[in-house]
């Protein structure tokens, strides 16, 4: 199923105190869509409702398949923007990658086909870094939680956007299979986000995304 401008629809985000998350409530709230936000900390939630969301407290690393489908129920896409933020490479395991399972699942059991996978730039082919590099746990499970994705039925689409910044969005980014490496604010990682959404073409495509120099909707034409 694929988002519609002119029709309001509910959105559940995993990770939803997240930056990227946060950009993405907003642009979607804005536009009159309804956002479930779902987050661990419940010193968390005020702010969260804040930005027009509505905030459910569950751990995706505790929390059981029927339990995160029942968050989904009535929802009409899953974004999954969770993320351990580094740590030990065992808990980003179970953020990154089981915790992508278990949402994947949810949305499965709660017949949400429409699903957005927040990955990482450079997982599609030889990961970066050595094997005992210290970002490699976090390569491996954006990696795994892709391939889920993947092998999942699920109408997906993967967006592994580079380095991260909080600058003020551009609304210009570069798409494709595979870009050359660079940094993206992420804001604009928000609003490639809700055209994904928004376009039934981006169903079955991972895109590595960087700034650059065509408008968003542009650069997604580009990239089909």
């Amino acid at each position: 199923m694929t988002i519609s401008e002119e029709q309001a629809s509910r959105v559940a985000i995993v990770g939803g105190t997240g930056k990227v998350a946060k950009h993405l409530i907003t642009l979607l709230h804005a536009r009159g869509d309804e956002v479930v936000a779902i987050f661990r900390n419940a010193d968390r939630s005020d702010e969260i409702a804040q930005l027009g969301a509505i905030p459910v407290v569950l751990d995706i690393e505790s929390a059981g398949v029927d339990e995160l489908a029942s968050t989904f129920e009535g929802c009409d896409a899953v974004v999954f923007s969770a993320g351990a933020g580094g740590g030990s490479p065992a808990r980003t395991r179970a953020v990154d990658f089981e915790g992508a399972v278990t949402a994947i699942d949810a949305a499965t059991r709660a017949r949400v086909q429409r699903f957005v996978m927040v990955s990482a730039i450079g997982v599609r082919g030889p990961l970066p870094g050595e094997p005992d590099d210290s970002m490699r746990p976090y390569y491996e499970a954006k990696r795994d939680a892709d391939l889920a994705v993947e092998g999942s039925g699920l109408e997906y689409t993967i967006v592994r956007p580079g380095g991260l910044t909080d600058d003020a969005a551009t609304g210009l980014v570069t798409i494709g299979d595979t870009v050359e490496r660079g940094n993206i604010a992420r804001a604009d990682v928000a609003a490639v986000i809700v055209a994904a959404l928004d376009n039934p073409g981006t169903i079955g495509h991972a895109w590595e995304v960087v700034a650059g120099d065509r408008p968003i909707a542009d650069a997604i034409i580009d990239a089909l």
